[in-house]
């Protein structure tokens, strides 16, 4: 980062008001447009709709995860150059709560979803060996659990750098160190048993101990790549100052690409081990992804996921540059956007902030 002179965040630091309703609009139209079509959906073919809500569920959900890992790695490490884009993660982590309220429509058609909760399953031997778990007590409790936890932790965090805004207050920053190691394992122990209660049990005879950490790769890419279209903006607008520059567009997509070939490893090593041990009842999870034309979208998910960005990212030209759950996230997330500062005003950490250089 250059010496040139730097000027802190100016006024109340928030995004202007036009800017922030503008997001929020988009959203919400987002949100009822995609609300409507679920509508139809669910009346026509409730089975499909099931499984299109999954789909869009977990892909909000990851991302706002992605913020919520990064805010707690953040004051984990109590780190310095990570001050300006933390809210930005902050405002991300706020829409697990959008994200709880969305998951209700899926108990409606769990049946079709989940196969050990159809009524057949009694009949299934293997189903019934994991009953103990496999239960609808118990998913329901397990459940529950993860988004009190995420909320909680969310809530914890943004609060805090909220209040932070005004006081200035260094012993919350240091509040919020201490509880960022439990609140490390929790988040580590969730995102993975979520994953797995989730999307691994769609298939009940199928299991891989990788999954867990395969939903964790992803939920880094989504919310790194929301931050680096964020950070971009704000540097663009100086919103935040030179709390955010380009140095952190560069920082930011160094570790989207980190993520991208992390994301890459793990799945390569779960494919790699099943190929290799070639056991029936895991080779079928990759079968039903390469037979009647899925072979089109698994290696469109190979070169889209992983090649293509990889490629991309390695430049440094410029490292920044379905409906219903982006929508309604979107536009909880949003509110927060128009609300809060763009940048922690007061953080006692902002002086070293201003001075951080490349780290990566």
């Amino acid at each position: 980062m250059s010496a040139h002179h730097r000027s802190p965040p100016r006024g109340d630091g928030l995004i202007p008001k036009d800017a922030a309703s503008t997001l929020f609009k988009t959203f919400v139209g987002i949100a009822i447009v995609g609300l409507a079509l679920a509508g139809a959906a669910f009346a026509m073919d409730p089975k499909r709709f099931g499984y299109t809500w999954l789909v869009g569920l977990v892909f909000v959900w990851t991302i706002c995860m992605g913020g919520l890992f990064f805010t707690i790695i953040h004051h984990l490490t109590r780190a310095s150059w990570s001050v300006g884009p933390r809210r930005v993660m902050e405002w991300l982590s706020q829409g697990l709560i959008a994200c709880a309220a969305l998951f209700l429509p899926l108990l409606a058609v769990r049946q079709d979803l989940w196969k050990w909760l159809h009524p057949d399953a009694v009949h299934d031997h293997l189903i019934q060996e994991k009953a103990g778990y496999l239960n609808l007590t118990f998913f329901l409790v397990r459940t529950a659990f993860y988004f009190v936890v995420w909320i909680g932790l969310a809530a914890f965090f943004y609060k805090n750098s909220r209040a932070q805004d005004t006081s200035g207050d260094r012993t919350l920053s240091e509040k919020m160190q201490g509880r960022a190691a439990p609140a490390t394992a929790l988040f580590a122990l969730t995102i993975s048993f979520a994953g797995i209660d989730w999307m691994m049990s769609l298939d009940p005879h199928w299991y891989s101990t990788m999954f867990g950490v395969y939903v964790f790769a992803g939920a880094l890419i989504g919310g790194h790549a929301v931050l680096a279209i964020a950070v971009r903006k704000i540097n663009l607008e100086k919103w935040g100052g030179d709390l955010i520059t380009i140095e952190h567009q560069h920082d930011v997509g160094k570790y989207l690409f980190a993520w991208v070939v992390f994301w890459a490893y793990i799945g390569f090593s779960q494919f790699m081990l099943i190929w290799y041990a070639n056991i029936p009842e895991e080779t079928i999870w990759y079968r039903h992804r390469w037979e009647g034309g899925w072979s089109t979208i698994s290696l469109g998910l190979l070169f889209g996921h992983f090649i293509i960005p990889f490629l991309l990212l390695l430049s440094r030209m410029d490292l920044g540059g379905l409906l219903a759950p982006l929508g309604i996230v979107g536009a909880v997330i949003a509110r927060k956007v128009g609300t809060d500062p763009v940048v922690p005003m007061r953080d006692p950490y902002v002086p070293e902030a201003m001075k951080a250089e490349n780290l990566v």
